[in-house]
């Protein structure tokens, strides 16, 4: 009577321990112990001056690239950058390829549905870059029917296109669609009005291409893993740097002060 005593207590704490792990297993852990622990905070962007892109040495700059390095910093973490396919941001995001999409993403409700999103943190507009020479012919949307456009997949632009029944190309980045327009593949590309400003017109490398029509506006937001703790860090921490001015400065740096939204 002893043993089977013994022994079925010796089952029970077995169960009891099994039940104890499996329950710790489940729990959702947080994204932000995740993230401390291996050390790094990986970024997913694509080419899009001025928010993420290389300086002359090769080391990736712009407004998003240097606020992301900041917040590395304040998690304890090292920062580092990946590209990514445009299209596929949800699925590199959630299968922890990266872990914050933050390259000028627009607030659309397939964002908002799949990632939980930081604050809006910069206004943006979806705007037509064609030839300088073109550019009196185009002043709204109803002038655009006959052009053939270029577009980065899996954008805004490309939504605006499809909005506005307009024949287009899906290309794998802005900086292509640009491209494609001073290459005379394409009439004209649908990009964001920040790239827009500083990629084409007097002074730039595409000093023949302007922007015309804007097609839409919109909000630009930083997207982690859906129910993400890091969410609610990046906002408290760009609300700290609005408040010290340093957000700002970033800001100026890249001549995208106007568009900046305040961080309350």
């Amino acid at each position: 009577m002893k043993k089977k005593l013994t022994a079925i207590l010796l089952t029970m704490t077995m169960c009891m321990s099994l039940a104890a792990c499996g329950g710790k297993s489940s729990a959702p852990d947080s994204d932000m112990a995740y993230i401390k622990e291996k050390g790094t905070l990986i970024v997913g962007i694509t080419d899009f001056e001025p928010m993420d892109y290389k300086d002359a040495s090769g080391k990736w700059i712009g407004f998003d690239a240097d606020v992301a390095a900041k917040v590395a910093a304040d998690l304890g973490v090292e920062v580092q950058y990946v590209e990514i396919d445009w299209d596929n941001k949800i699925l590199e995001l959630n299968n922890k390829s990266i872990d914050v999409v933050w390259n000028g993403m627009t607030l659309t409700d397939e964002v908002r549905d799949s990632m939980e999103c930081s604050k809006p943190y910069m206004n943006n507009a979806q705007v037509v870059v064609l030839p300088s020479a073109e550019a009196d012919k185009y002043k709204d949307a109803a002038s655009l029917s006959g052009l053939s456009f270029a577009v980065e997949a899996g954008s805004s632009g490309e939504s605006v296109a499809k909005e506005n029944n307009l024949n287009y190309t899906a290309v794998a980045t802005q900086s292509n669609a640009v491209m494609e327009v001073a290459a005379g593949t394409s009439d004209a590309c649908i990009i964001d009005l920040l790239m827009a400003g500083a990629m084409v017109g007097e002074g730039t490398s595409y000093s023949d291409l302007t922007h015309t029509v804007e097609l839409s506006s919109e909000e630009y937001v930083i997207g982690c893993r859906k129910g993400s703790d890091l969410a609610a860090f990046i906002n408290d921490d760009l609300k700290k740097m609005y408040g010290d001015g340093s957000l700002v400065s970033t800001a100026e740096t890249y001549g995208v002060q106007e568009a900046l939204l305040p961080q309350k």
